[in-house]
């Protein structure tokens, strides 16, 4: 019989390629659990939507009658847990939506998921997981050299940071305090389809391709490990069967760049696959604005651990990733426009006022 996982947050970004992906490549039953805030996008979700497979809820994690019920009726062998609020920028402007979801609701869903799994046969207890998806940004800011790993110290630096640090110390306390099965993973910058447009690789394609600036912070140096995110869907399905209960596993796409190599190599493969119709580099439309408050300097993953114990490595290159990136949103321009119907339409967010 095929195994039944609770997904949460699997109408965003990661989540939805996550979705697309195991009902493509696997035989399981997902139960997915969204509330469908501004980066939750349903239309994300359409071609699959009637899968006999998948099971869609609109509903908060922080609710814990609502896990109960779902716990209860479908009784999941895994958790996946990737709703979270994830914009540094939108962290700055309100803090308050990381504490409540990241903190608070990761809370809730470990509760709920122990109340569960203290119930379960000797068995399913031991085949039970919770893997908690969380980021590089826990670990702060690298200088020009070396790696975070998976012991590398903590030292977040925004709000956004900072709620999911607190969220992975509480999930690997569930482990160490009551034997809950659980598993962390760490990952790097992730681009691809399905991204909201409020993150650098979607927003300075479509700012690109109706003739908007193409804004860059500070002097666009500071630098990133970028992760396909198809490569970081495998990765997970990877630690789900086969990584150890109260292990960490970083996942990175061996791939730094700096923001503003990231936006030249952009406007490049968009000057060949949507050239403007003047003949003008896209490259022309890049500006510099000022800095973010509390801007990490550079993020980069040893994704050793990984590779080594489990077998799993990156698929995609950055160029190869990024080419199938920008034809995805040439050939989606519906989804783009439906997308930001909502209250974001590319503003800079994160910009800090007396």
């Amino acid at each position: 019989m095929a195994s039944t996982i609770l997904i949460t947050g699997g109408a965003g970004f990661i989540g939805s390629n996550l979705v697309h992906h195991c009902l493509a490549q696997h035989d399981f039953t997902l139960i997915n659990l969204d509330k469908l805030t501004y980066a939750g996008n349903p239309e994300s979700l359409f071609p699959i939507q009637n899968h006999p497979r998948h099971v869609f809820v609109k509903g908060d994690i922080c609710k814990r009658e609502l896990l109960k019920s779902l716990f209860e009726k479908y009784r999941p062998r895994a958790i996946m847990h990737l709703a979270a609020e994830s914009h540094v920028d939108r962290s700055i402007d309100g803090p308050g939506a990381f504490i409540q979801t990241n903190m608070v609701g990761t809370f809730q869903l470990l509760e709920t998921a122990r109340a569960y799994w203290t119930t379960r046969s000797d068995e399913k207890k031991r085949d039970f997981r919770f893997l908690h998806v969380s980021t590089d940004e826990v670990y702060g800011s690298l200088g020009k050299d070396g790696y975070f790993t998976e012991e590398s110290r903590y030292q977040p630096s925004s709000p956004y940071s900072a709620s999911k640090a607190s969220s992975d110390h509480l999930v690997r306390a569930y482990y160490h305090t009551y034997g809950l099965p659980t598993l962390i993973t760490n990952c790097s910058n992730n681009y691809g389809p399905r991204q909201f447009p409020e993150k650098l690789i979607p927003l300075m394609i479509l700012n690109a391709l109706e003739g908007h600036k193409l804004p860059v912070y500070g002097d666009g140096r500071n630098i990133r490990d970028w992760l396909y995110v198809e490569d970081h869907c495998r990765a997970l399905l990877t630690v789900l069967a086969g990584g150890r209960p109260g292990e960490t596993y970083n996942i990175g796409g061996n791939h730094e760049k700096s923001n503003l190599d990231v936006v030249q190599t952009l406007c490049g493969i968009l000057d060949e696959m949507s050239p403007r119709a003047d003949g003008i580099p896209y490259q022309e439309q890049i500006v510099f604005v000022k800095d973010r408050p509390g801007h990490d300097f550079r993020y980069a993953i040893d994704a050793s651990k990984i590779q080594r114990m489990l077998g799993w490595q990156p698929a995609e290159n950055f160029e190869s990733g990024l080419r199938r990136t920008v034809a995805w949103y040439l050939n989606n321009r519906e989804w783009c426009a439906h997308v930001q119907d909502g209250s974001y339409h590319r503003q800079r967010l994160g910009v800090l006022t007396a």
